[in-house]
């Protein structure tokens, strides 16, 4: 006699157990831009899902485009101040966002949460007030757009999930020194922060940081390197030069 099939909700986790990355895409771009871009990558993981939501509609100034939150005068630096009330609710809906993969079967520490630029800064504000421990969260070219004040709502769960920020030191949209004092106010926490440092590097996406992005979120679920994916054309990569 053959087994009784599995219920629906353990074909769900079932379905869910290899993970999924949050990608949250920089200012004037959009969530299938990103996908194009970083999407190849994970090619050779067929059960990590990827998510690539696109930002609200916003008008700054003249020009209409997609973004998180407030965009404030660029450079970004170590001490630019954003409206954390619209921060707050633009991490607000990245929980909602995590709330239903969790509820959904996918455990909280198979969950990236990522992004590039203004993505990467609303990606480290969302894992820092979320309330479990995540897989990991990866800040491209990114600052903290919180206040110091906001380590008191920093649970110890949040405190435990593993930070990888990369930023080049000849960025002149998002300076080097706001990404490296992100850095720093994580470590502060007691939360393990990977900072690596590119020094010709501007506001891009290259492939580098893809390779070692990619191999660091195998690592954390377990997958096996031995299928490498193709590597994209440089032509996919991204030469970002948002308004954050």
């Amino acid at each position: 006699m053959a087994p009784p099939p599995p219920a629906p909700a353990a074909v769900a986790a079932a379905a869910r157990a290899g993970g999924l990355v949050l990608w949250l895409h920089g200012s004037a771009e959009t969530g299938e831009q990103s996908r194009g871009q970083i999407a190849p990558y994970f090619s050779a993981a067929p059960a990590l899902r990827l998510s690539f939501p696109t930002a609200p509609i916003a008008c700054v100034g003249d020009l209409v485009l997609n973004a998180w939150f407030g965009i404030p005068e660029v450079p970004i630096t170590a001490t630019t101040v954003r409206d954390e009330e619209e921060v707050l609710e633009a991490v607000e809906r990245v929980h909602e966002m995590l709330d239903k993969e969790v509820a959904a079967g996918t455990c909280p520490t198979n969950i990236f949460v990522c992004g590039l630029s203004q993505g990467g800064a609303l990606a480290i504000a969302s894992v820092l007030l979320y309330p479990k421990t995540l897989g990991g969260c990866a800040v491209f070219s990114g600052s903290v757009p919180l206040s110091k004040s906001f380590a008191g709502r920093v649970t110890p769960e949040a405190r435990k999930t593993p930070v990888l920020w990369f930023h080049g030191m000849a960025d002149r949209v998002v300076l080097f020194e706001a990404g490296h004092a992100g850095c720093a106010f994580l470590q502060e926490l007691g939360m393990t922060c990977e900072f690596k440092t590119y020094p010709t590097l501007g506001h891009l996406l290259v492939d580098e940081e893809l390779q070692y992005f990619r191999r660091w979120i195998f690592d954390r679920l377990g997958i096996s390197q031995g299928t490498e994916a193709a590597r994209p054309s440089s032509s996919s990569l991204s030469n970002h030069e948002d308004l954050h």
